[in-house]
């Protein structure tokens, strides 16, 4: 018979190699503490017009399930904070909950997966004691509908509970919750489920009293001589993300535990914040976005698990007005109600973009030292090569006739032009990006939905893996991952001997 461990490792081989087949894709999560929050149908439409392929909702809200249905969009539902003590003190809640917010909607709604609570353990820790029945108890009642291999139970939790994740190959969990999360993990391995991280690169740069630069949590290459390496393990991270992830998986090591892949459920970047948030900006945002999504989408994991995809759901699809804290907690969406985007979004490996140009733009801001503005402008018109003509004398920019104005056209030519490049709108710190056209009379900025002169923006791009025949003729990704990995499985342990 084959020892257990062994078992165990040719099944996680298994779903690796299948995983990897299939490719990383990119999720969105969906919050609802939206103030002009569009209808069901509406939200569903934005979904399918950027071909976002995986949501995650926070709870199971009735309408958003039903217009889900023959979507083919995988579908995370949620149990709320408020609910896991009682699904957690009761097997006949649990079966409850399933047969109301899952069955009743499969087959025709996608959903693959269940997430307990949010950050259960760190925000609501008197549920930390009933967390992994509640856990056992959707399990089992999944198991009971025949609905288990198609649906996983997992439970997000923050960076906070590895108190110390830098470096990751010494990381380990809070000791105080250690019996919880052996628990979390055994259970996660024994149902062939994963591990739901909640990894924020904002945070960790915002409160590490400047200990990484900021280049670092937003993808962007470092030099040399500011090259973060693990010391033990002589692993470079190019990313404060892989090593966030990394942790997760150090952390999982220091139990003795292995073959629990880690799945990150939210990671982003505000786009705007108050005065004491300063790195909260729509090109910081834009940055980190899209940065993100490159990096999921080339497929490969973190250093110490680099064949194992990050798979990961982008926090959020809408700004949440309605939730309490600061300006920054408030101003996480990639779109508007209306369905465009807050910023342009490279939403594929192929670069191409979703969202009109005309939602970013580059102007002086108001405050900006004119001397600065002035080289500034010469060196827009000059070395960047921005096309500077509509602000030429009888001109249709030339009017007003000020530094500021001109500045202004010239800095916004530039970074629409170079910004794929990896041009940025800073401008020694004058210029600024604001999702308003600044377009006025005959005067049409670059990138505005009026000018003539747009960039060949390709709207919908898909977050994640596409047929190549389209949308139209997808197949239900779930359903690949299922089929495929049995049959695959059934094969080897027929050839070890299990089924003989």
């Amino acid at each position: 018979m084959m020892p257990e461990k062994w078992l165990g490792s040719v099944v996680f081989l298994a779903i690796v190699m299948f995983t990897n087949v299939l490719g990383a894709y990119v999720g969105v999560n969906i919050g609802t503490d939206v103030s002009d929050m569009p209808s069901a149908s509406d939200v569903v439409a934005i979904l399918k017009a950027n071909q976002i392929t995986h949501v995650r909702l926070y709870n199971a809200d009735s309408h958003m399930l039903k217009a889900l249905s023959d979507s083919r969009i995988e579908v995370m539902v949620g149990v709320l904070n408020e609910e896991v003590l009682g699904i957690g003190e009761s097997p006949s809640a649990a079966a409850a909950w399933v047969n109301k917010n899952v069955a009743a909607y499969l087959p025709s709604t996608n959903i693959t997966a269940i997430s307990v609570g949010s950050q259960v353990l760190t925000s609501v820790p008197n549920a930390a004691s009933v967390l992994v029945s509640a856990m056992n108890y959707l399990h089992k009642a999944l198991v009971a509908t025949n609905l288990n291999f198609q649906v996983k139970v997992s439970t997000p939790h923050s960076m906070d509970v590895i108190p110390k994740p830098f470096p990751p190959s010494t990381a380990t969990f809070d000791s105080k919750w250690n019996s919880t999360i052996y628990q979390i993990l055994q259970f996660l391995k024994n149902t062939n489920s994963y591990y739901m991280l909640n990894a924020y690169p904002y945070y960790g740069y915002t409160t590490g009293d400047g200990i990484f630069p900021i280049d670092y949590a937003l993808f962007r290459p470092l030099p040399s001589v500011k090259q973060i390496v693990d010391p033990n393990t002589l692993f470079h991270y190019s990313s404060m993300f892989d090593a966030m992830v990394d942790a997760a998986y150090y952390s999982i090591e220091a139990f003795n535990l292995s073959g629990v892949p880690v799945v990150v459920t939210e990671s982003g970047w505000p786009w705007l914040g108050g005065a004491k948030e300063p790195d909260a900006t729509l090109e910081n945002a834009e940055t980190y976005t899209n940065n993100l999504i490159r990096r999921v989408l080339n497929n490969s994991g973190p250093p110490s698990q680099v064949n194992i995809p990050i798979n990961t759901y982008i926090y959020e699809l809408f700004n949440e007005d309605k939730r309490p804290g600061s300006i920054a907690e408030k101003n996480w969406g990639v779109f508007f109600p209306n369905g465009t985007s807050v910023y342009p979004l490279s939403l594929s490996t192929s670069g191409q973009i979703t969202g009109n140009s005309s939602m970013v733009f580059c102007v002086v801001k108001d405050d900006a030292d004119t001397d600065k503005l002035q080289n500034g402008l010469n060196w827009a018109c000059g070395q960047g090569q921005a096309n500077c003509s509509a602000i030429q004398p009888g001109h249709s920019c030339y009017l007003p006739n000020n530094i500021k104005s001109h500045a202004s056209y010239a800095y916004n030519d530039y970074y629409q032009k170079k910004r794929s490049a990896g041009g940025t709108c800073n401008f020694d710190g004058t210029a600024v990006a604001t999702a308003i056209d600044p377009s006025y009379g005959s005067c049409i900025y670059t990138g505005s939905t009026n000018s003539s002169t747009s960039m060949g923006i390709s709207p919908n791009v898909a977050f994640g893996p596409i047929s190549p025949l389209g949308g139209s003729s997808k197949l239900p990704v779930s359903g690949i991952q299922f089929v495929i990995p049995a049959a695959f499985l059934f094969l080897v342990m027929f050839q070890l001997g299990i089924y003989a």
